[in-house]
């Protein structure tokens, strides 16, 4: 790819990138196939007592802060270009829209209260003997994830399975209109989720940003009592090449211990 047409895919890309907000640990394989679409429990939760609804007063305080992290800036103050609400999100398919909402930063269905937060990490500065255009996207590799915490009165169990359902029927992807953007998804993964909550789905879309460039968008949401943690990551980088990136794990070993 070209100088020219790196600027060109990125500029696509990350207008993409900056309206949406894109998680998920780990690869897919076939051999995983036969859990794909549901999400990963701990086996003793389903016996544990429902958990209490955590109010908007303790979201916010179990929400992260610059202090909780090594690296990157972690703000509440979104801007209002960036920070979709639920009005705001769409599907060609109303069963993908739960897909929809995650991959915008949304929360499921309808919490008690939720809470977000947007973080972003530069790269460190290229060193080495680069061409221009490994220059260019060593600058461009800036990583930048939303963090949702929403928490349900009857429960999260059911709000992450309906994610789990509505990403195994949009494996084959959909169109979603995000303030005001149309933005196709070519394709909907399950890969595996981390551990810490008592239960879990890990995802990677494929973002069809630019007719040359897949650009892959993570997600990872975790169930921890009756409370859902949303992450989902972009790396502009990759927006522009479509090559993979590392989803920043550090979020959800810094968030999940928060609540609890």
């Amino acid at each position: 790819m070209t100088s020219h047409a790196v600027r060109r895919s990125a500029l696509a890309a990350s207008a993409a990138a900056l309206t949406l907000l894109v998680t998920a640990c780990g690869g897919s394989s076939d051999d995983g196939k036969k859990d794909e679409g549901k999400a990963k429990a701990d086996p003793a939760a389903s016996a544990a007592p429902a958990a209490k609804a955590l109010t908007a007063a303790e979201l916010e305080k179990a929400a992260l802060t610059q202090a909780d992290l090594k690296s990157g800036k972690v703000t509440d103050k979104i801007a209002a270009d960036e920070d979709a609400t639920k009005d705001k999100v769409k599907a060609d398919d109303a069963a993908c829209l739960p897909v929809a909402f995650a991959q915008s930063g949304v929360a499921q269905a309808d919490p008690s209260a939720a809470v977000k937060r947007q973080w972003t990490r530069e790269p460190e500065k290229p060193s080495g003997d680069l061409s221009d255009e490994e220059m260019l996207l060593a600058s461009m590799a800036v990583d930048q994830a939303f963090v949702t915490l929403s928490s349900y009165e009857g429960g999260a169990e059911q709000p992450l399975k309906d994610l789990a359902a509505a990403a195994e029927k949009c494996a084959g992807g959909f169109t979603t209109t995000m303030l005001g953007e149309k933005i196709k998804v070519g394709k909907v993964a399950v890969t595996e989720a981390p551990a810490g909550g008592d239960e879990g789905l890990a995802l990677t879309l494929t973002v069809e940003a630019d007719e040359d460039v897949k650009m892959p968008q993570k997600i990872v949401v975790i169930r921890k009592g009756a409370t859902l943690a949303s992450f989902t990551a972009v790396n502009f980088a990759s927006a522009a090449t479509g090559e993979d990136f590392p989803f920043p794990a550090e979020l959800v070993d810094a968030q999940l211990p928060k609540l609890g």
